[in-house]
């Protein structure tokens, strides 16, 4: 089987900032093989590139043109609003054989592509939080000038750290109003159902492990089986059971169409913050 190790033999992975989500790809850059030789993170925060540094070996630096001038992939890991002025910084530095892959939120390609004076090879990308603990949702996209062996390269950066699939740009909206920002409705969703056990009298401890290992459980359920939820949900559903009264409950109150507005309402901000 191919590592992740051996889809990046020989070349070495650059960080533009060293968070969260930059930890949880090193990580997953490191479990799956690839020497600490081969990965760079510039970071402002002294005390966090020494944390890095100690739990990685790898090499930090508070500078980010020494990352691009050393590195063959540049993960652009900052937040959106610092995009002009790194992407100013690394211009002069970065040569046409240099691979950007980022991770800033609603930060076009075009945007990217466009502060280099040569055509820049941009891949998109939207992980969420569970990459955190290597189970992420990632969705990808290529820019104008990257080829289908730079997404290739590109995917096999985020593989380590949960699932990835290709998608149009014009659809990294929805997919950061889903997949982004759906962690959040998990949560929300987890700590209702605990309360409610606790309602019902409940410890909270005990409510809230139910409802963790029962929404672990059933993602579980729907990916190793490949079933639909509907059909696994018919298998839960007897007639005249507690289920389809819970059901009747739910769909009362309109959790459908609440969960597909928190989605559309999602993606519509992010359309919004990527024109600003």
């Amino acid at each position: 089987m191919e590592t992740t190790g051996s889809r990046l033999a020989g070349k070495t992975v650059g960080f533009i900032g060293g968070g969260n989500m930059a930890e949880a790809l090193v990580r997953g850059l490191r479990t799956g093989g690839l020497p600490a030789s081969q990965i760079r993170v510039a970071e402002p925060v002294a005390e966090r590139r020494a944390v890095l540094a100690e739990k990685y070996g790898i090499t930090v630096t508070a500078r980010n043109g020494e990352v691009a001038e050393s590195a063959d992939v540049v993960i652009l890991a900052v937040k959106p609003q610092a995009a002009p002025p790194v992407l100013a910084e690394l211009a002069p530095t970065a040569t046409p054989e240099l691979l950007l892959v980022s991770i800033m939120a609603g930060i076009s390609c075009a945007t990217i592509e466009g502060a280099f004076a040569f055509p820049a090879r941009v891949v998109r990308v939207m992980p969420n939080t569970p990459a955190l603990v290597l189970a992420g949702a990632s969705a990808l996209c290529g820019g104008t000038h990257a080829t289908a062996a730079d997404l290739d390269l590109a995917r096999s950066l985020f593989d380590p750290v949960g699932k990835t699939w290709i998608v149009e740009e014009k659809l990294m909206d929805a997919v950061t109003g889903l997949s982004g920002s759906g962690p959040a409705y998990v949560l929300t969703f987890i700590e209702a159902l605990a309360d409610a056990g606790v309602k019902n009298g409940l410890s909270r401890e005990v409510a809230l492990g139910l409802a963790v290992q029962t929404v672990l459980g059933t993602a579980r359920l729907i990916q190793e089986t490949g079933e639909h939820p509907a059909v696994l949900r018919d298998k839960v559903t007897s007639p005249g059971g507690t289920t389809i009264a819970g059901l009747h409950a739910l769909e009362a109150g309109g959790f459908r169409a609440t969960v597909a507005n928190g989605v559309e309402a999602a993606t519509r901000r992010s359309v919004e913050l990527g024109r600003k």
